[in-house]
């Protein structure tokens, strides 16, 4: 009987893994945890260890609800710090359960798998996999959507990712390169909203690393703060490893004493935190070279000299490169060439490419491909492979700077030799059949020529800043390999979606490329073959493109040879005066106008240039045109006025400008908002103010009766809704629903909201037409924080809505378990009904909320119901 009753637990216990194991996989399917692995196998023993003793990084692990942020310039090593943190954390308390880590590691290559939903699932999963089972919120949320095939909202999410939180005691997340969040769609700041909102609810702690960036530091004012940096202590370490690379026989104990020494002090002098490893690597790779002590004494003393040693470094690295045999002297050169003069950052693949294409030829011969480690040799130490990027480029931002200075003696033909090599590569047979007929054709295309998207996109730049002369016009005459240049070109670098290479215009002729890059020489030679106006597939012409650049120079010259000035496209009707303004081009608007451009022309959407230059910011443009008396009042689509357009935007300085001007300031949109509602409503707060100073109406009404406090309670802007409340917002004001600035703010759970409005003096019992209370929506959407709130101001526990449903009886319909319980301890009635006569309990059943049901049941049975001030059987609740 005891085997039989072994071999049946042994069999639930498969099942029960097997399902634990099919939760977390729907969850997502993304794992973190052998990146992390390959980052902690990277570490050098012993270095990141001044992090964990730091005052700041034990303060933040011995306190609860702390936030740690640990900012670094590229090659600080943040990547490898937020590894050591994670395995201190997981050695740390690996055997207490009532501890959850999560993390999440960023990265520009992986955004199609980092959208927000991603992010908050990944975090979700791991706490899971901490627990000993599945809790019931996420059964709940599995069960919910796994038999509809669907996928859980971001709500839902959130609500279930705090809920599981709330399980620990404590709970740490780290976030590394938080500057590589997307952010499309504003991804990097809802997924910062999200994090900051769990830590509040949950008292989480919160340690994220990022590149140096002032914008994204203000974001953490509050916190602890501690910059990224590898220690003298962990350069010494490095260098220790590197020693015998050096001549043996003039190795003694002085002289390494004197190398660790001299090179620690010299990178102090020159970084405080930063590329250590980098700059050591360099130096070292210096010192390897000279033959005798005193060669080496003396090139420590040059160390010594701070930034003017540093560049007297990089001259020697440049005098080894200069003395290598002339293959590899070339090479190295090319390379350097690429690196300095890129106009973005290069793959080592891309490069590789770069280095192997030959002058006059048709295609890639691979067995020109030199190897990466070839290259970093020949290279003396003068550049680095980002290893988490594969991004190659020069060991120190001073070595940029160094050759900036003195790239003519080094690299004087760089530009014409780069612009030489893309324009071959473009020129390829590869490219001969034009135009990709679809995204697989294209995407396939992208892989087999690494090179295609680099040269597409910047092979004009580099013509540009070199002599245009020089480069004949074969390949702009060649309308397959110029279409297949302005596909990768003009297709969008970061949104790819189905079909969206074909997005891009055809029958671009050379002239069009020409003017997009403002080669106003190859402009002239075409435009004598070229029919002047020609338009590509979306109907604009070389005079659109330029104005659009902001290639003063072209626009002149193509006017002066008899361009149509008002040509209007084919997708949007735009002029070019248009296009200069979408772009803020201010000099071509100025010069458009001056030529006659008309001032009023309307696109297909209604937008005047002054709309369009308002509506994106660009108050420099937008000066002549009202200058030239555009319309300030001219209506576009949705009956918008340029201030309408320049307000929802945030575009502070041309709001400025625009009232300056006396735009009216109370204009209202076919919705009936006016700039101060929809200032409210996209959350600028700056904006807000500069309308209420110049007495903007507080009360003013949409078509649905909303009123600019309505509005940023709704959209959950604190800030503005304390700033209407101290002029004097109406509390009482009510919407065609009935519905008052609190009882949004309960259905949103905005407990800060709540307070603001409890403090005012709102009426707590206000019913919209529909009898509903704050309480009763609140609970419905599972706002617990507010729930308890309401409660504790008084809120009536059962009060009735015109269809008879008290707050629990939405709380239990709508599954909210933690706001049903809230709601029996302070002794709502179990046995209340509807109009329909369904009570808590029908409602759970009827939706399927298994725990909620057990709870009442248990409620019922053990005789709490109706009871006050008795504790309730929580603890015993499965």
């Amino acid at each position: 009987m005891a085997d039989v009753q072994g071999a049946v637990d042994d069999l639930l216990r498969v099942q029960h893994d097997q399902e634990c194991k099919a939760i977390l996989e729907w969850i997502t399917p993304i794992d973190y945890a052998p990146q992390h692995n390959d980052y902690i196998r990277r570490r050098q023993k012993g270095t990141g260890q001044w992090l964990l003793d730091s005052a700041e990084f034990q303060t933040w692990l011995k306190t609860g609800k702390q936030t740690l942020f640990c900012p670094g310039i590229p090659g600080a090593g943040k990547t490898i710090m937020s590894s050591i943190v994670i395995n201190h954390l997981k050695t740390t308390f690996q055997n207490n359960p009532t501890i959850g880590i999560a993390y999440l590691y960023f990265n520009f290559r992986r955004q199609h798998d980092q959208r927000l939903d991603d992010l908050l699932l990944c975090l979700l999963k791991q706490l899971v996999q901490e627990q000993s089972t599945i809790p019931d919120c996420v059964r709940m949320l599995y069960d919910c959507h796994k038999n509809k095939q669907a996928r859980p909202l971001s709500e839902e999410i959130s609500t279930t990712l705090q809920a599981v939180a709330g399980l620990y005691s404590r709970v740490f997340v780290i976030v590394d390169a938080l500057d590589e969040c997307q952010t499309i769609g504003g991804c990097r700041v809802k997924f910062l909203l999200e994090i900051f909102s769990l830590q509040a609810k949950t008292g989480a702690n919160l340690f994220t690393t990022s590149r140096i960036d002032d914008e994204t530091a203000k974001l953490f004012d509050s916190g602890l703060s501690l910059e990224i940096r590898a220690s003298g202590e962990d350069t010494e370490k490095y260098l220790n490893s590197q020693m015998s690379f050096l001549q043996p026989d003039i190795l003694d104990d002085d002289i390494r004493d004197l190398i660790r020494r001299e090179i620690v002090q010299a990178i102090d002098g020159i970084l405080k935190v930063g590329r250590r490893f980098l700059l050591a690597e360099l130096f070292i790779n210096t010192l390897a070279s000279l033959p005798t002590k005193g060669d080496i004494k003396h090139a420590l003393q040059n160390l010594r000299k701070g930034i003017d040693g540093l560049d007297r470094t990089y001259e020697q690295a440049m005098e080894r490169i200069e003395g290598q045999g002339r293959g590899q002297r070339e090479l190295a050169k090319r390379t350097l060439s690429w690196i300095i003069h890129a106009r973005a950052p290069l793959s080592t693949v891309e490069l590789r490419h770069a280095l192997a294409v030959k002058p006059g030829t048709t295609k890639l011969d691979e067995d020109y491909l030199p190897g990466i480690n070839v290259l970093r040799s020949i290279c003396v130490g003068l550049i680095t492979v980002d290893e988490e990027s594969d991004v190659i480029r020069l060991v120190h931002y001073t070595a940029q700077e160094f050759f900036k200075r003195t790239q003519r003696r080094w690299f004087p033909e760089a530009e014409v030799n780069i612009a030489h090599v893309c324009i071959t590569y473009l020129s390829f047979d590869a490219f001969a059949s034009g135009f990709c007929q679809s995204d697989e054709e294209f995407e396939k295309r992208l892989q087999s020529n690494p090179l295609y998207d680099y040269a597409a996109r910047n092979w004009g730049h580099h013509v540009r800043e070199s002599d245009a002369r020089r480069l004949d016009e074969e390949f702009f005459e060649n309308e397959a390999k110029v279409s297949a240049s302005s596909q990768a070109l003009m297709v969008g670098k970061e949104y790819r979606y189905s079909g969206y290479s074909q997005h891009a215009p055809r029958n671009m002729r050379g002239i069009h490329l020409a003017a997009w890059f403002g080669l106003a020489e190859m402009v002239d030679r075409l435009a004598n073959r070229h029919f002047l106006d020609c338009k590509d597939s979306r109907g604009k012409t070389p005079l659109s493109y330029g104005a659009e650049r902001g290639h003063e120079v072209v626009v002149k010259l193509l006017l002066k040879k008899g361009a149509e000035l008002e040509s209007e496209d084919d997708w949007f009707g735009r002029t070019p005066l248009s296009f200069a303004a979408v772009f803020g081009q201010e000099a071509v608007v100025k010069l458009l106008l001056e030529k006659g451009a008309e001032l009023e022309s309307r696109d297909g959407s209604g937008w005047t240039p002054l709309t369009w230059a308002a509506r994106m910011g660009h108050g420099a443009a937008v000066e002549p045109l009202l200058e030239k008396g555009a319309k300030l009042e001219s209506m576009s689509a949705f009956g918008r006025t340029p201030l309408l357009w320049a307000v929802e935007n945030g575009r502070e300085t041309v709001v400025e400008l625009l009232l300056e001007k006396g735009a009216e300031l109370e204009s209202k949109d076919d919705y009936g908002r006016t700039p101060l509602s929809c200032a409210i409503e996209k959350g600028h707060e700056t904006v807000v103010e500069m309308l209420l100073e110049k007495g903007a109406e507080l009360e003013s009404r949409d078509g649905d009766d909303w009123t600019p406090l309505l509005y940023a309670v709704v959209d959950g802007h604190q800030a503005i809704v304390k700033l209407l409340l101290e002029k004097g917002a109406e509390l009482e004001c009510k919407d065609k629903s009935g519905r008052t600035p609190v009882s949004y703010a309960a259905e949103e759970g905005d407990e800060m909201v709540v307070k603001l409005l409890l403090e005012k003096g709102v009426v707590l019992e206000c019913k919209d037409i529909s009898g509903r209370t704050p309480l009763s929506w609140a609970a419905e959407r599972g706002r617990e924080a507010v729930v308890r709130l309401l409660l504790e101001k008084g809120a009536e526990l059962e009060c009735k809505d015109k269809s008879g449903r008290t707050p629990l009886l939405y709380a239990t319909g709508t599954g909210h378990k933690m706001v049903v319980e809230l709601l029996l301890e302070k002794g709502a009635r179990l046995e209340c009904r509807d109009i329909s006569g369904r009570t808590p309990l029908s409602w759970a059943a009827e939706n399927g909320h298994i725990g909620i049901v057990d709870l009442l049941v248990r409620y019922r049975d053990e005789g709490f119901s109706d009871v006050e001030g008795r504790s309730s059987p929580r603890s015993g609740v499965a």
